[in-house]
């Protein structure tokens, strides 16, 4: 129910990006081997029923309530972090396209957050999204939940490595999102300049 509930939460709800949706999903993998150890023990194959369902339902709940209010919050918002995103999510779902950039968005945090309510808000087709975030949400939650598995069943105590996995995971997940940010940044920087430089020869 834990699995179900913090995968719901982080890719529906914008609150969500401070939920750790892949840690938990590795680390709850791990837990599903006989090298767990006899404290915690976790049914594999009931992990990645509340996984699945968590991480689909979410998206799809995201979407629609970014389809219904989206639109007009967008419209009359004056929040640069939420204008600037949404005109990152745009630039994001032209490059990629629609499928593409919804199945690569579960696998970057932050990301995959923001991308469902802002898909139903830039008008996305609902059939389109559903299809693909499925498809994403199947390989994301599957994909992630049984490395965790195939690790700890082929290394005996591997729940004592727990907290350095963990952390390689989150700062694996938010690499990408950085980088972003980096590159956001020094493409801005030339044109703050020119707009000094146009100001001063004015």
């Amino acid at each position: 129910m834990g699995v179900f509930l913090v995968l719901f939460a982080e890719t529906r709800l914008l609150v969500g990006f401070f939920l750790p949706g892949d840690s938990l999903l590795f680390t709850a993998g791990l837990l599903c081997t006989a090298h767990a150890g006899d404290k915690v023990h976790l049914s594999l194959l009931l992990v990645l029923v509340a996984a699945v369902a968590g991480a689909v339902a979410g998206a799809q709940t995201g979407f629609w309530l970014g389809r219904r209010g989206g639109r007009a919050l967008l419209a009359r918002t004056t929040n640069r972090y939420l204008v600037e995103g949404t005109a990152r999510a745009r630039r994001f779902l032209a490059r990629y396209g629609h499928g593409r950039a919804i199945v690569l968005a579960r696998f970057v945090s932050v990301v995959r957050t923001v991308i469902n309510p802002l898909a139903g808000a830039l008008e996305v087709p609902a059939g389109t999204f559903a299809l693909w975030q499925v498809a994403g949400g199947l390989l994301w939650a599957v994909g992630v939940t049984v490395a965790g598995y195939l690790l700890g069943s082929s290394i005996p105590g591997v729940d004592r490595y727990l907290l350095p996995i963990v952390g390689i995971i989150v700062v694996a997940s938010l690499m990408p999102v950085a980088l972003e940010v980096r590159r956001s940044r020094r493409a801005g920087v030339p044109s703050r300049r020119r707009d000094r430089d146009g100001a001063v020869d004015r």
